[in-house]
Protein backbone atom coordinates (compact mmCIF):
# COMPACT_ATOMS: atom_id res chain seq x y z
CA UNK A 1 0.00 0.00 0.00
CA UNK A 2 0.99 3.61 -0.51
CA UNK A 3 -0.44 6.96 0.46
CA UNK A 4 -2.47 6.87 -2.77
CA UNK A 5 -3.47 3.22 -2.98
CA UNK A 6 -5.14 0.59 -0.83
CA UNK A 7 -4.51 -3.05 -1.69
CA UNK A 8 -5.65 -6.25 0.00
CA UNK A 9 -5.24 -9.92 -0.86
CA UNK A 10 -7.14 -13.10 -0.11
CA UNK A 11 -6.45 -16.65 -1.19
CA UNK A 12 -9.64 -18.36 -2.34
CA UNK A 13 -10.02 -22.09 -2.98
CA UNK A 14 -11.93 -21.26 -6.15
CA UNK A 15 -11.23 -21.19 -9.89
CA UNK A 16 -10.20 -17.82 -11.28
CA UNK A 17 -12.83 -18.12 -14.02
CA UNK A 18 -15.67 -18.30 -11.47
CA UNK A 19 -14.33 -15.29 -9.58
CA UNK A 20 -13.77 -13.31 -12.76
CA UNK A 21 -17.33 -13.96 -13.95
CA UNK A 22 -18.67 -12.13 -10.88
CA UNK A 23 -16.27 -9.23 -11.49
CA UNK A 24 -17.42 -8.91 -15.12
CA UNK A 25 -21.10 -8.72 -14.23
CA UNK A 26 -22.53 -5.31 -13.26
CA UNK A 27 -24.87 -7.05 -10.81
CA UNK A 28 -21.86 -8.90 -9.44
CA UNK A 29 -20.36 -5.58 -8.38
CA UNK A 30 -23.52 -4.83 -6.42
CA UNK A 31 -23.56 -8.33 -4.90
CA UNK A 32 -20.02 -8.08 -3.49
CA UNK A 33 -19.92 -4.40 -2.47
CA UNK A 34 -18.54 -3.99 1.04
CA UNK A 35 -19.18 -0.25 1.27
CA UNK A 36 -22.97 -0.42 1.08
CA UNK A 37 -23.11 2.27 -1.62
CA UNK A 38 -23.93 0.13 -4.68
CA UNK A 39 -27.69 -0.33 -4.93
CA UNK A 40 -28.23 -1.81 -8.41
CA UNK A 41 -26.70 -1.83 -11.88
CA UNK A 42 -27.72 -1.73 -15.53
CA UNK A 43 -25.72 -3.22 -18.36
CA UNK A 44 -24.39 -6.41 -19.87
CA UNK A 45 -21.40 -8.31 -18.51
CA UNK A 46 -18.19 -6.72 -19.73
CA UNK A 47 -15.86 -8.53 -22.13
CA UNK A 48 -13.12 -6.02 -22.90
CA UNK A 49 -11.48 -2.74 -21.97
CA UNK A 50 -13.72 0.18 -22.93
CA UNK A 51 -16.98 -1.57 -22.01
CA UNK A 52 -19.29 0.41 -19.73
CA UNK A 53 -22.23 -0.07 -17.39
CA UNK A 54 -24.20 2.08 -14.95
CA UNK A 55 -24.32 1.65 -11.19
CA UNK A 56 -27.01 3.26 -9.07
CA UNK A 57 -25.38 4.52 -5.89
CA UNK A 58 -26.41 5.74 -2.45
CA UNK A 59 -23.69 7.74 -0.70
CA UNK A 60 -25.67 7.82 2.54
CA UNK A 61 -24.16 4.41 3.37
CA UNK A 62 -20.85 6.14 4.09
CA UNK A 63 -22.45 8.86 6.18
CA UNK A 64 -19.92 11.44 5.03
CA UNK A 65 -21.59 13.58 2.35
CA UNK A 66 -25.31 14.25 1.88
CA UNK A 67 -25.30 13.17 -1.79
CA UNK A 68 -28.21 10.77 -1.58
CA UNK A 69 -28.76 8.60 -4.63
CA UNK A 70 -26.98 9.11 -7.94
CA UNK A 71 -25.65 7.16 -10.91
CA UNK A 72 -22.10 6.51 -12.05
CA UNK A 73 -20.80 5.13 -15.31
CA UNK A 74 -18.17 2.43 -14.89
CA UNK A 75 -15.65 2.16 -17.72
CA UNK A 76 -13.43 -0.90 -17.88
CA UNK A 77 -9.81 0.25 -18.07
CA UNK A 78 -7.96 -3.09 -18.12
CA UNK A 79 -9.30 -6.52 -19.00
CA UNK A 80 -7.35 -9.75 -19.18
CA UNK A 81 -9.67 -12.74 -18.88
CA UNK A 82 -9.35 -14.52 -15.50
CA UNK A 83 -6.34 -12.36 -14.52
CA UNK A 84 -6.97 -8.61 -14.41
CA UNK A 85 -9.88 -6.19 -14.46
CA UNK A 86 -9.95 -2.53 -13.43
CA UNK A 87 -12.29 0.38 -13.96
CA UNK A 88 -12.75 4.10 -13.58
CA UNK A 89 -15.92 5.89 -12.59
CA UNK A 90 -17.60 9.01 -13.91
CA UNK A 91 -20.48 10.31 -11.84
CA UNK A 92 -22.18 13.57 -11.11
CA UNK A 93 -19.17 15.44 -9.76
CA UNK A 94 -17.03 17.57 -12.06
CA UNK A 95 -14.30 17.40 -12.97
CA UNK A 96 -14.31 13.58 -12.99
CA UNK A 97 -12.25 12.31 -10.07
CA UNK A 98 -9.99 9.84 -11.87
CA UNK A 99 -9.69 7.10 -9.24
CA UNK A 100 -9.48 3.42 -10.20
CA UNK A 101 -10.64 0.16 -8.68
CA UNK A 102 -9.48 -3.27 -9.75
CA UNK A 103 -8.71 -6.91 -9.13
CA UNK A 104 -5.75 -9.06 -10.09
CA UNK A 105 -6.09 -12.84 -10.00
CA UNK A 106 -3.17 -15.27 -9.87
CA UNK A 107 -2.96 -19.05 -9.55
CA UNK A 108 -2.31 -20.35 -6.03
CA UNK A 109 -1.27 -23.86 -4.98
CA UNK A 110 -2.19 -25.01 -1.51
CA UNK A 111 0.10 -27.30 0.51
CA UNK A 112 -2.25 -30.24 -0.07
CA UNK A 113 -1.84 -29.86 -3.84
CA UNK A 114 -5.22 -28.30 -4.53
CA UNK A 115 -5.45 -25.19 -6.65
CA UNK A 116 -7.04 -21.87 -5.91
CA UNK A 117 -6.69 -18.19 -6.71
CA UNK A 118 -4.85 -15.32 -5.04
CA UNK A 119 -7.16 -12.33 -5.42
CA UNK A 120 -5.80 -8.81 -5.01
CA UNK A 121 -8.30 -5.98 -4.70
CA UNK A 122 -7.11 -2.40 -5.00
CA UNK A 123 -8.31 1.18 -4.93
CA UNK A 124 -5.93 3.71 -6.48
CA UNK A 125 -6.28 7.48 -6.43
CA UNK A 126 -2.75 8.37 -7.62
CA UNK A 127 -4.06 9.88 -10.88
CA UNK A 128 -6.94 11.93 -9.51
CA UNK A 129 -7.68 15.35 -10.90
CA UNK A 130 -5.74 18.13 -9.07
CA UNK A 131 -9.00 19.75 -7.92
CA UNK A 132 -9.81 16.60 -5.96
CA UNK A 133 -6.29 16.15 -4.65
CA UNK A 134 -6.52 19.61 -3.04
CA UNK A 135 -9.62 18.54 -1.12
CA UNK A 136 -7.68 15.80 0.69
CA UNK A 137 -10.68 13.44 0.96
CA UNK A 138 -9.06 10.19 -0.13
CA UNK A 139 -9.50 7.37 0.39
CA UNK A 140 -13.26 7.68 0.08
CA UNK A 141 -13.79 3.94 0.54
CA UNK A 142 -12.10 2.56 3.64
CA UNK A 143 -9.64 -0.29 3.75
CA UNK A 144 -12.08 -2.28 5.86
CA UNK A 145 -14.74 -1.96 3.13
CA UNK A 146 -12.26 -3.06 0.48
CA UNK A 147 -11.15 -6.02 2.59
CA UNK A 148 -14.77 -6.94 3.32
CA UNK A 149 -15.49 -7.03 -0.42
CA UNK A 150 -12.93 -9.84 -0.78
CA UNK A 151 -14.74 -11.93 1.83
CA UNK A 152 -18.11 -11.21 0.24
CA UNK A 153 -16.67 -12.12 -3.18
CA UNK A 154 -15.50 -15.50 -1.90
CA UNK A 155 -18.82 -16.20 -0.22
CA UNK A 156 -20.72 -15.16 -3.34
CA UNK A 157 -18.73 -17.47 -5.61
CA UNK A 158 -18.83 -20.38 -3.12
CA UNK A 159 -22.61 -20.14 -2.94
CA UNK A 160 -22.91 -20.16 -6.72
CA UNK A 161 -23.48 -16.67 -8.00
CA UNK A 162 -27.04 -16.69 -9.43
CA UNK A 163 -26.76 -15.83 -13.10
CA UNK A 164 -28.50 -17.17 -16.17
CA UNK A 165 -25.32 -17.15 -18.31
CA UNK A 166 -21.61 -17.21 -17.49
CA UNK A 167 -19.50 -14.51 -19.13
CA UNK A 168 -17.03 -17.20 -20.21
CA UNK A 169 -19.84 -18.88 -22.19
CA UNK A 170 -20.20 -15.76 -24.35
CA UNK A 171 -16.52 -15.15 -25.10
Amino acid sequence: MTDERLEFQRVMPLPAADIFDVLCDPDGHVAIDGSGMLMSADGAPVTSAGDTFVVHMDREALGDLPMGTYDVEVTIATFERDRDISWTIVGTVRPPIGHRYGYRLAPHSFEDGTEGTLVTSYYDWSDIHPDWRERDIFPVVSGSSLRATLGILERTVRRGYPRPLRVSDTV
